[in-house]
């Protein structure tokens, strides 16, 4: 097993792989032990203003706010606080955190970060080893190079990136023979209590090796004594067949509650954040049905195409990569009832009931597309998907959907809930749109724009409510405004975690919250299998779009024929404080 070192460290073991290659690795007394600095959360501020002298009632309201951010930053101190307590008084023995795939681009630009990050901000058990494996011929430092620029390093945690790297190792294996996974079990034995210790192991690989992987590790890498857990990452699957075969395969290895499958989603603050909002704010719990809302409009937006991984992109497709997974478990917390408690069998419990109550999404219901270039572009714009060579030529694979669910609940029966993600398109953004109903008895004139309520997921996390107010001015005239939380602002200079962050924090305290349940997962595989199958059977040819663009005209034509108005005369714009 190989550290960072290429040359051999004084105090070090060596060990050979199966192949017969030397593997050197530091040798860490089971009594060393590091000391984490408290977490500060918290930084400085992203934007600066010119300064403004403010009256005595200003200056006290932003007293008021200063004060009130200083409490979320107490409350947030006080449960990092308690997360580490929880960490480090589980029991005494030590965690192994094995990363498969450790040389993959998921690995390089998010899990080690991660593992980093938590690491930092003392967010991992103490006495915690991290263990990288691949089919590649590297070492720790070859790894550290690579992961290094997503880091994020700061000047005054260099020791501390020190620290951490000493306590990571890699070995090299297949992922399908036997030989190698006993070599690798060996590798965490000779670590400090290692077989004893609690072991994560993250399957950060494509998911035709996944059976083979979860197998060797059932047969050969358990814990003797400290639990184990496997995180799985999507795509779970291609269709509810072959999910079905996946999740029946898992089953016969692990628990269910020894599964953790990674929706990375889920962990983002302002989908977390839709429990919060709906479930503890009475003004929201009479309008929350059919009788108020119009439609619920799900969004989801890159900027950029598929230029250089095209052909990866190309096995799945927007539908399977975006719209099944993220998008639906967004829906599914909208559209949910209120759960007995907020433990994790109770919440996903009611998020499969709204699941089991979705038809199958018909193709007379959908808009496909794939984006062209723009001749008038600049760089990777200037290119469509099938300019791009690792895709095969003539593809119909879609890089934009427009797909109307319907929830057949007595909540819910009737409101169209239109979700639509694409690459390549004029902005990046995700969000949640709740439209309501227009005002009956209007007495305006027309000049009432609908009410809008809107959950910002990315960028700029904020809730905002379209609503209508007196211009300024002698007239009644009603023109669009809005009432805004805007995180930035309320809550500025207070760090919010990253989304893997909290996954693989949740995974090391056992809590499974945010993650996919196999019936979950088959219910949502139910509901868009048929569509699948009938796109790929049929070829059915994507609608051309710009690079650059808000996608196809059919999108927005499916989506008003569904009773959605676009308003082009409202903006939202960042709050500046």
């Amino acid at each position: 097993m190989g550290t960072g070192s290429s040359k051999t460290p004084k105090n070090s073991r060596q060990s050979e792989t199966p192949g017969g290659k030397l593997r050197v690795s530091p040798l860490i007394s089971s009594s060393d032990s590091y000391s984490y600095p408290t977490v500060v959360v918290g930084g400085a501020d992203s934007e600066t203003g010119e300064a403004t002298q403010v009256n005595n009632k200003e200056a006290h309201t932003t007293m008021a706010a200063i004060s009130n951010v200083q409490k979320t930053k107490d409350q947030l101190l006080k449960g990092v606080s308690i997360l580490k307590e929880t960490l480090d008084s589980e029991d005494d023995l030590p965690h192994v955190f094995v990363i498969f795939g450790a040389s993959g681009d998921l690995a390089k630009k998010k899990i080690y970060p991660t593992l980093w990050w938590l690491f930092k901000d003392g967010l991992v058990p103490k006495q915690t080893y991290f263990v990288g494996y691949a089919r590649s011929d590297l070492s720790v430092e070859a790894v550290r190079e690579k992961c290094t620029q997503y880091m994020k390093l700061q000047d005054d945690e260099k020791d501390k990136y020190e620290e951490f790297w000493k306590v990571n190792y890699y070995v090299r294996g297949t992922y399908t023979e036997r030989t190698d996974f006993e070599h690798l079990n060996q590798e965490i034995n000779t670590l400090p209590k290692g077989d004893l210790a609690h072991r994560l192991f993250y399957l950060a690989l494509p998911p035709w090796v996944f059976k083979d992987v979860s197998s060797n590790i059932r047969l050969c890498c358990m814990g003797h004594e400290g639990w184990s857990r496997i995180i799985v990452e999507k795509p779970f699957g291609r269709d509810l067949q072959s999910s079905s075969d996946l999740s029946q395969h898992l089953s016969k290895l692990f628990r269910e509650d020894q599964i953790y499958r990674i929706d990375h989603y889920l962990g983002k603050e302002m989908v977390q954040n839709l429990m919060v909002l709906r479930f503890g704010n009475k003004m929201f719990s009479p309008l929350w049905n059919r009788d108020h809302v119009q439609c619920v409009v799900i969004t989801f937006k890159e900027p950029f195409g598929t230029m250089g991984r095209g052909g990866y992109f190309d096995e799945s497709g927007i539908i399977r990569d975006v719209m099944q997974n993220h998008l639906m478990q967004i829906l599914s917390l909208v559209a949910m009832e209120k759960p007995a408690s907020t433990s994790a069998e109770d919440i996903r419990d009611e998020k499969v009931k709204v699941l089991k109550c979705m038809p199958p999404i018909e193709l007379g219901n959908v808009v496909v597309g794939q984006y062209t270039g723009d001749p008038e572009g600049e760089g990777d714009a200037k290119f469509g998907y099938l300019d791009d060579k690792t895709v095969p030529k003539g593809s119909v694979t879609p890089t934009f959907a427009t797909a109307v669910a319907m929830v057949k609940t007595e909540r819910w029966d009737g409101v169209p809930f239109i979700m639509k993600c694409g690459k390549a398109l004029n902005e990046r953004k995700a969000e949640v749109r709740i439209q309501f109903k227009d005002v009956p008895g209007d007495i305006f004139g027309g000049q009432c724009k609908r009410n809008e309520l809107v959950i910002r997921v990315q960028p700029h996390e904020a809730v905002y409510c379209k609503m209508m107010v007196k211009a300024p001015g002698m007239n009644i005239n009603p023109e669009e405004s809005e009432l805004d939380l805007s995180y930035g602002a309320r809550y500025k200079g207070v760090k919010m975690p990253d989304a893997y962050e909290r996954l693989i924090l949740d995974v090391f305290c056992g809590a499974q919250l945010h993650f996919v349940r196999s019936d979950e997962l088959a219910e949502a595989w139910r509901i868009f299998t048929p569509l699948l199958h009938k796109l790929e059977g049929d070829k059915i040819k994507p609608v051309p779009y710009k690079y650059g663009s808000r996608g196809p005209q059919e999108s927005d034509d499916l989506a008003k024929k569904f009773g959605f108005i676009f308003s082009s005369t409202y903006k939202w714009t960042k709050p500046q404080l």
